[in-house]
């Protein structure tokens, strides 16, 4: 999957909890995510829009917000891929152990075949193939 089309997909299902998310979908959103906080940290601090002792600017702010609702979706669609609940995001809210246990579920592989979430979503033919 490549980057333009992992972060198309996710914004086509901008707040769409349900379904399965590939690693690479989950991780090319993370990029783009990043890459969109400098580009509009840099955007703050040329334009003077950011707040001394503030942590972020306005452009970085309305990208924060632009942005959480489609990045928790992809969470738990990755979490869904591992065959794991959704709501197993929260875990993110305890300091530190949360992020570690959520990374460690982000890079494992998805379950093979499909499971209670729905069809794998790697599990596609080639056009043209035998089946």
């Amino acid at each position: 999957m490549s980057f333009t089309a992992a972060v198309r997909s996710v914004l086509s299902q901008y707040i769409g909890f349900s379904g399965r998310a590939r690693r690479a979908e989950y991780w090319w959103f993370f990029l783009f995510s990043v890459l969109v906080g400098i580009v509009t940290l840099i955007l703050d601090i040329a334009l003077g829009t950011d707040e001394l002792g503030a942590s972020t600017g306005l452009f970085n702010l309305i990208a924060t917000l632009a942005l959480w609702l489609p990045s928790l979706a992809v969470a738990v669609r990755r979490l869904h891929d591992t065959d794991r609940s959704g709501w197993l995001v929260l875990i993110g809210l305890v300091p530190l152990i949360g992020a570690i246990v959520l990374l460690v579920f982000f890079v494992q592989d998805g379950t093979t075949g499909p499971n209670r979430f729905g069809p794998d979503p790697q599990d596609h033919v080639a056009p043209g193939a035998a089946t």
